[in-house]
């Protein structure tokens, strides 16, 4: 594909000439990526030549239109209700730890922060089940995000060795006698006390007829690869109820984003200004909702909409056919075009409720429900694939959307700013503490949140994928019916318990495991 670069030369003089020529010259050398072979341009650079346009003109016309009543407003604001279940993190017997530990259990766990929280939580249980001691797990460095952030830098390791103190020993790091035993050390070459054939979701017997002769042998035993390596099914209660109590009760983020997600918190509820130490002259000034129902409350959008996901969902956002070309060249570059999505048409895959919303999507579904341009709206998330222009129409519909950038100023953020995994860490913590929670599409930040708030009996809105796919496919369809239909097929996705199916997490699905009769 060429670039065709169109001049409107309207002065024909030699000195216009020359300037023209000398502007042509110089772009390459200011902008590159213009002139790269197509084999190197940048997607993101192609897409952002095309702004995506409304896909759902006339329903956002209605929506940006909306009235909500005060009890519509009444209703959604309302706590969820006391439900039959309650939090049982606690072993049904007391926690006791061996006389003796057979030895070191060591962990290398890669991914984002919520799948390495998943993998700590594994971790525990599987050192409580070789009666071992565990190191305290080694954080990867992501490939994708390159945060460096260890787990002390994440966590508060005294509360988390503290709160386990009774049921498993944990250890800062190797005593000497083992300090040999490092990433680097198992890098180099094959290691008699490495373990890298844990199989996914490896049962308790595994461990113990695998891993235990390891231990026992040479004292400590390195398991890498190690995320999503214990079952979820057929253990003993005891030992799942541990792994919740990791989940929900040891793992405390350190003090510094424990303290900024609190400034943003208070920001969020009280925006005049008078919420911190800290000037709030970042907030937008927001309408008098004094005697609204939502005043003082916050809903958190967690928008997962980043290119990975754009590209691998083979999915049509409306940015032309700059997107779809950039997408299918990313698509290519990271994949090889293996894609299961890209056999099928848009149609099929919205139909089936296979594309992730996109910001206007999501907003169109939070104003059919009901909140309106008063709600103070937080947006968790990284990156939005097309920037500020792809979140411009749910802006319209929600104009008091802050994030991290709009509530604290670059001094408070110093310490988290290029750290993907801190980042994500101020935005779990004040996901845990907002009125109501919705996460745009699945993936471990939408899993462990969840399982988080359904373990807190918090109100959290799981959007019905298949449902919306099928009814922004109708173009026609009215603001009314779609308004309907959206709130008829939420009334059971608000926070409602759901017990966890045979192969299911444990950490999105608490219940029964780890929560018992109210």
């Amino acid at each position: 594909m060429g670039l065709k670069l169109h001049y409107h030369n309207h002065y024909h003089s030699p000195r216009g000439g020359a300037l023209g020529a000398l502007l042509l010259l110089l772009l390459p050398i200011f902008l590159p990526s213009l002139f790269s072979p197509l084999g190197h341009a940048s997607p993101s650079m192609l897409s952002e030549w095309n702004v995506p346009k409304s896909r759902h003109q006339r329903l956002l016309k209605s929506a940006v239109q909306r009235q909500t009543s005060e009890r519509e407003l009444s209703d959604l604001w309302t706590p969820l209700a006391n439900q039959s279940l309650k939090p049982c993190a606690e072993s049904s017997t007391a926690p006791s730890l061996p006389e003796k530990s057979e030895g070191f259990i060591q962990v290398f766990l890669d991914g984002g922060l919520n799948q390495q929280r998943m993998g700590i939580c594994d971790a525990v249980a599987v050192a409580k089940i070789l009666n071992a001691t565990l190191v305290i797990p080694y954080l990867e460095v992501n490939p994708v995000w390159r945060d460096s952030s260890s787990f002390m830098d994440i966590f508060d390791v005294d509360h988390f060795i503290n709160v386990l103190k009774d049921d498993i020993s944990i250890v800062k790091e190797l005593p000497s006698d083992f300090s040999w035993s490092t990433r680097e050390y198992y890098a180099t070459a094959i290691r008699a006390t490495r373990v890298k054939t844990a199989p996914v979701h490896a049962s308790a017997n595994w461990y113990l007829e695998n891993v235990f002769p390891v231990v026992q042998s040479y004292g400590i035993a390195a398991i890498a690869p190690f995320s999503h390596r214990l079952t979820f099914d057929n253990l003993p209660m005891d030992i799942q109820r541990l792994r919740c109590k990791v989940n929900f009760q040891a793992l405390v983020f350190v003090p510094h984003i424990r303290a900024l997600g609190d400034a943003l918190i208070s920001r969020l509820r009280n925006p005049s200004g008078k919420s911190g130490a800290v000037a709030t002259n970042y907030l937008q000034e927001m309408p008098d909702v004094k005697d609204k129902q939502g005043a003082g409350k916050f809903v958190v959008l967690h928008l997962r909409f980043d290119k990975d996901m754009a590209a691998h969902s083979a999915c049509d956002f409306g940015g032309g056919k700059a997107e779809k070309l950039a997408l299918a060249k990313y698509r290519q570059v990271i994949w090889q075009g293996r894609v299961l999505n890209s056999q099928f048409t848009d149609e099929e895959l919205r139909s089936q409720g296979r594309c992730p919303l996109t910001p206007e999507e999501i907003g169109l579904l939070l104003a059919a429900l009901g909140f309106d341009n008063s709600t103070r709206l937080y947006l968790a998330s990284h990156k939005v694939y097309g920037g500020e222009a792809r979140i411009s129409n749910l802006r319209r519909l929600f104009p008091l959307m802050e994030d991290k950038k709009s509530l604290a100023s670059s001094e408070e953020r110093a310490q988290i700013k290029g750290k993907a995994s801190l980042l994500a860490a101020v935005d779990y913590y004040v996901s845990m503490h907002s009125n109501i929670f919705v996460s745009a599409s699945p993936g471990n930040m939408h899993n462990a949140l969840v399982g988080h708030r359904t373990y807190e009996n918090l109100k959290t809105i799981r959007p019905s994928m298949s449902l919306l796919g099928q009814l922004f496919l109708n173009k026609s369809i009215s603001w009314s019916d779609f308004q309907q239909s959206v709130v008829e097929g939420h009334q059971n996705r608000q926070g409602q318990i759901r017990l966890r199916k045979p192969k299911q997490s444990i950490y999105t699905y608490p219940a029964p495991d780890c929560m018992c009769q109210a």
